[in-house]
């Protein structure tokens, strides 16, 4: 537990998510502010100056997009009962099968035409592909505000996609492009399978530098952080996580997702990027409800 008793010498006050005793389990929602300065309104203003999403509005964008629903599309014809496909390989540290031929070489180049970014209103993130119908799972907050959604493959294509539903609850989004032609689905692995100290990938749009990789460890499993008043656990990470790589995945070293980078510790009210303390949200909690808003 980290507590403004165990904050280091010359670092000032933590403002970072605060680790107390008493700390909700897992199942209560994030609820988070943006990193950059700008109105803040509803239940993302609650949490002020303790966490700082990840993806934030790094930019103002451009070009056409399809109308984008806050919730699920009222009228919309009902989906069959949708299952992603899960990986069965089991852990991919020293205990488990190997990682790609190639290495973290090899894990990029596979994880990586599978993500895009993401454009809504003033803000952007990142998403990637999670089946081949077309759907993209990504974070609630990177949507918020916004009154059109485009997605950017790596190719560069520009794509009008529709929001599909939204759980703020778990900050998660599905959205949905007419077009899959070209998209490939990223394989998902098991945050079960994890244990501290496991190499791990972070791949999306910091700042609007698509296409970006970081690299670092688990640091820690089912970490109770308290973000926007209410707390969850969560995947903690050295890989640098910055504003625009919310929504993104994380991969273990076979490049299969095992969460969705969501925030990141800071010690600055208004932020300064990564300080090696990033949190995603398990892909265990994120593929079932990414599963009930495509099915509804």
């Amino acid at each position: 537990m980290v507590t403004s008793h165990d904050r280091p010498p010359g670092l000032g006050r933590p403002r970072g998510p605060g680790f107390t005793p008493g700390d909700p389990p897992a199942a209560a929602p994030p609820e988070e502010t943006g990193p950059l300065p700008g109105p803040v309104t509803g239940a993302r203003k609650a949490g002020a100056g303790r966490v700082l999403v990840a993806a934030a509005l790094v930019a103002v964008v451009t070009g056409g997009a399809a109308g984008v629903a806050t919730a699920r599309l009222a009228g919309e014809e009902r989906a069959a009962p949708v299952a992603l496909p899960r990986s069965t390989a089991g852990p991919a540290g020293p205990s488990g099968p190997a990682g790609v031929a190639g290495g973290l070489r090899g894990t990029a180049a596979r994880v990586l035409p599978s993500v895009v970014s993401v454009e809504s209103g003033r803000g952007s993130g990142s998403g990637f592909v999670i089946d081949g119908a077309g759907h993209l799972l990504t974070n609630a907050h990177v949507l918020a505000g916004g009154t059109g959604v485009t997605v950017v493959l790596g190719d560069g294509r520009r794509l009008p996609a529709t929001v599909v539903g939204t759980d703020e609850a778990y900050d998660l989004a599905v959205l949905r492009v007419d077009d899959a032609r070209g998209l490939v689905p990223a394989e998902l692995g098991r945050s079960a399978d994890l244990a501290v100290g496991d190499q791990v990938l972070a791949v999306g749009s910091p700042l609007g530098l698509a296409g970006t990789v970081t690299g670092g460890i688990v640091s820690a499993l089912d970490r109770q952080v308290r973000l926007g008043g209410r707390g969850q656990t969560a995947l903690q990470t050295d890989a640098s996580i910055n504003p625009g790589n919310s929504g993104g995945p994380l991969v273990n070293a076979r490049g299969e997702v095992i969460g969705v980078n969501t925030a990141i510790a800071t010690l600055s009210r208004r932020g300064a990027g990564s300080i090696g303390i990033g949190f995603a949200i398990p892909i265990d909690r994120a593929a079932p409800v990414a599963e009930r808003i495509i099915r509804e």
